[in-house]
């Protein structure tokens, strides 16, 4: 209701006539109507699935998605889908094509068209286009009588479902398992491509997965190129001495090294203080309070991963060594933390 109050009006809410169990109720209602359409949609995967993943593996240039209307905007999803997994995928307005974004489609690319009565009006006419460039074309539609499905050489169909819309207009059911079906296809070429999780990473790296994946010990640790020399004692130096040491290191700690400055073990500033409770003197040397055998890793280890060794030991520093088990950077773990690793 639209209450008019001078030059200004305002919107008062409707009371409905839905009961609290009757919103629950037909929540649930149109739910298990999508639900039944996923489980329709499982049967049509035959053959034509197979042909269609294949056409888009032999690829050699890109998938190119399109659809209008809600259609659209399931198109847009699927084609980002696609190219964050390994196929690379844009999606193209069919409106838009038909007023020069056609260019966008060159010899190579597959087309992936969506229209769930398979006679969207904006993507026929670029039917004859299609053929002409040789282009080969997927479609997704409810079935196969419309001219959409009738020109691709693979016509991909969901079934005859009933959309949740109780109106049965909006798109609901189609759109869902239009969706999906995108979806498995992206699922399966990960696999038939062998597509990682470092794959993944290159088409992600903003954000925490892509610090979570890309980042590496490397890229966040203390190095010996930096201004200050990293902190280093042999296992003769003295307590009093790897003191001054630790404290112009500014990293809370020291590297204890053998005559070959080979790493033989680590003294913190936890160390200290337990030596501290035992009295040690300042002239103990280092061979006698230092921790053998620090935890170690290499300037390749993720980021992430060298953050859940620091967890798993309750530490808050890593040595970084190289293959000859010398001294090549310090990670801490205030280091990952600033950095946004998680």
């Amino acid at each position: 209701m639209v209450v008019n109050h001078g030059s200004g009006s305002i919107t008062q809410p409707l009371q409905s006539s839905l009961s609290d169990d009757q919103f629950i109720t037909l929540a649930e209602s149109a739910i298990r109507t999508e639900q039944a359409a996923l489980d329709l949609l499982i049967g049509q995967l035959d053959e034509r699935f197979v042909l269609a993943c294949q056409l888009i593996m032999q690829c050699r240039g890109r998938v190119v998605v399109t659809g209008m209307g809600k259609s659209g905007h399931i198109g847009r999803k699927i084609a980002a889908t696609f190219a964050s997994t390994g196929t690379p995928a844009f999606f193209m307005h069919p409106g838009e094509a038909g007023h020069g974004d056609l260019g966008m489609l060159v010899p190579g690319d597959v087309l992936l068209a969506i229209s769930n009565s398979g006679e969207s009006d904006e993507i026929k006419t670029l039917l004859p286009v299609v053929k002409q460039l040789n282009i080969p074309l997927i479609s997704i539609s409810r079935d196969k009588r419309g001219m959409l499905p009738k020109s691709a050489k693979v016509a991909l169909t969901l079934g005859a479902f009933e959309e949740a819309c109780p109106l049965g207009l909006a798109p609901t059911s189609s759109t869902t398992a239009t969706l999906a079906l995108g979806d498995a296809m992206a699922v399966v070429l990960v696999h038939a491509r062998n597509f990682t999780s470092e794959d993944f990473a290159l088409s992600h790296p903003a954000g925490a997965l892509g610090r979570k994946l890309l980042m590496r010990v490397a890229d966040l640790m203390h190095s010996k190129e930096e201004d200050f020399d990293l902190p280093k004692v042999t296992a003769d130096s003295l307590l009093h001495e790897a003191l001054f040491t630790m404290t112009n290191g500014r990293l809370g700690m020291t590297v204890v090294v053998d005559d070959d400055d080979k790493v033989i073990g680590i003294f913190t500033d936890g160390d200290l203080r337990r030596g501290l409770e035992k009295q040690i003197a300042l002239s103990t040397p280092m061979r006698d309070i230092m921790t053998a055998n620090p935890q170690q890793v290499s300037m390749n280890m993720r980021a992430s991963d060298a953050l859940s060794l620091m967890n798993e030991k309750a530490i808050s520093q890593l040595l970084v060594l190289n293959d000859e088990k010398k001294l090549e950077g310090v990670i801490t773990i205030h280091d990952l933390l600033h950095a946004g690793v998680s």
